[in-house]
C-alpha cells in the first residue's frame, strides 16, 4: 500500500503522524511510504531520519495526497485539505466529527472512508488510539492550569501545592477516565487538594485505591459540581463520550458562582467542550476570561508537546496502521472489530450513529464489509 504523511497546517501543531520507526515497520512489510518534507521537524525528525527507514521525501502536501491510498494525519483535515481527499482514499486521523457539522459534510462530499482514532475502540471499551493523547492532556491540564492561576494573567494567584503555613490550591476534575486520572496524579504530586468526580461508582472505587490521600472521589451531578465551583480554584473538565458531543456539564450561570481568578481547563474541547463557555483556542492565544473566570480550551493541547506526543501516538497506531495497509482497510475492519469501530464515514455515508445524532443526519449502518 501506498502510505502518505502529510505535515500538519493546524495553528501551532508540530506533531507528525509517523515517526521514522514506524515508517521503517511498514517499509520492511513492503510498503510505499511518503513524508512531505519537514513534516516531522516540529516534533524532532529531520526528513534525513525518514530517508533513512526507507520513506521517500516529497515537496509538497499535494503530492502525497494525490499518490497516497492511506492518509495518516494527526488531526482532521481543515478546509484547505477538503480538496485534496478524494474518493475511496483511507484517512485515518483524530476526526472528533461531533464536534464539526463543516468537516462532516466536506469529508461525506469526498466520497473518503474516515476511519477515525478516536472511536477505535477494545471490547473492554477501551479507546487505544485516544489513550496516549489524554494522558499526555490529563498531564498538560495540569500545568497549564497551575501556570494560568497566577495573577499577571489573571488568576486568582494560588500555587497549587501552597507552602508551610500556608493551605494548597484546590483542584476539582469532572470525569475519572485516562485525562482525568492522570490530571489527577499531577496535580495531587504537586501537593493540590484533589476532587474527582465521575457518574461510574465502579471507576470511583478504583480511583479511591489507587490514589493519594489528599485526593477525594464524589459521584457526579449537577447539585454536587454547583457545591464545588465554588471553592474550587482550578477546574478540568475531563469528559468523554466516544463519539459523540460532549455533555455540558458546567453551565454558564455556573461561572457566577467561582471566584474571580478560577481557571477552566476544558480538555473535552475536541468533542465540543464540557462547559457551555468553552470555544476552541489555539497555543497562540490559549485563554480567555467570562465573568472573570479563566478558560483555557487549546484543542490540540499534545501538539505543544511534539515530541512526546509523536512518539506516544506512534506507539499506539502503528499496530492499526500496518493491518490497514496489509490487508487493506475493508478486510482489516471486517477482521478487526476494533478498526470497525473506527469507521465514522465511508464513500459519503455516516455509519458511526453518534456522528449522524449531532447533526440530525442519516445515519446508515455499515453492513458486510
Amino acid at each position: 500500500m501506498i502510505i502518505g504523511v502529510p505535515k500538519e497546517i493546524k495553528a501551532n501543531e508540530n506533531r507528525v503522524a509517523l515517526t521514522p520507526a514506524g515508517a521503517l515497520e511498514l517499509v520492511k512489510r513492503g510498503h510505499i511510504v511518503y513524508v512531505e518534507t519537514g513534516a516531522g521537524v516540529g516534533s524532532g525528525f529531520e526528513d534525513s531520519d525518514y530517508l533513512e527507514a526507507g520513506a521517500h521525501i516529497l515537496n509538497n502536501a499535494d503530492e502525497v495526497w494525490a499518490l497516497a491510498e492511506m492518509i495518516m494525519k494527526v488531526k482532521e483535515p481543515i478546509p484547505v485539505e477538503y480538496p485534496r481527499c478524494r474518493p475511496n482514499q483511507l484517512i485515518f486521523t483524530y476526526f472528533h466529527f461531533a464536534s464539526s457539522e463543516e468537516l462532516t459534510k466536506a469529508m461525506i462530499r469526498s466520497g473518503a472512508v474516515c476511519l477515525a482514532y478516536e472511536t477505535v475502540e477494545t471490547k473492554d471499551r477501551q479507546l487505544p488510539l485516544l489513550i496516549p493523547m489524554s494522558e499526555v492532556a490529563g498531564r498538560m491540564a495540569i500545568q497549564e492550569g497551575a501556570k494560568y492561576l497566577e495573577k499577571p494573567v489573571k488568576g486568582r494567584g494560588v500555587l497549587l501545592g501552597g507552602v508551610p503555613g500556608v493551605e494548597p490550591g484546590k483542584v476539582l476534575i469532572i470525569g475519572g477516565g485516562v485525562v482525568g486520572t492522570q490530571a489527577a496524579k499531577m496535580a495531587a504530586g504537586l501537593g493540590a487538594q484533589v476532587t474527582i468526580l465521575d457518574v461510574n461508582l465502579a471507576r470511583l472505587r478504583y480511583l479511591s485505591d489507587v490514589m493519594p490521600p489528599n485526593v477525594t472521589t464524589l459521584f457526579s451531578n449537577e447539585y454536587t459540581i454547583r457545591r464545588l465551583v465554588q471553592t474550587h480554584d482550578l477546574i478540568i473538565g475531563a469528559v468523554l463520550i466516544p463519539g459523540a458531543l460532549a455533555p455540558k456539564v458546567i453551565t454558564r450561570d455556573m461561572l457566577k458562582l467561582m471566584r474571580p481568578g478560577t481557571v477552566i481547563v476544558d480538555v473535552a474541547v475536541d468533542q465540543g467542550g464540557c462547559v457551555e463557555t468553552t470555544r476552541p483556542t489555539t497555543h497562540d492565544n490559549p485563554t480567555y476570561i467570562i465573568e472573570d473566570v479563566v478558560h483555557y480550551c487549546v484543542a490540540n493541547m499534545p501538539g505543544a508537546v511534539p515530541f512526546t506526543s509523536t512518539v506516544a501516538l506512534t506507539n499506539a497506531t502503528l499496530p492499526y496502521a500496518i493491518q490497514l495497509a496489509d490487508k487493506g482497510w475493508e478486510r482489516a475492519c471486517r477482521e478487526n472489530r476494533e478498526l470497525f469501530l473506527g469507521l465514522n464515514i465511508v464513500r459519503g455515508k455516516i455509519v458511526y450513529k453518534n456522528v449522524a445524532d449531532a447533526f440530525g443526519l442519516p445515519y446508515e449502518p455499515l453492513g458486510n464489509i
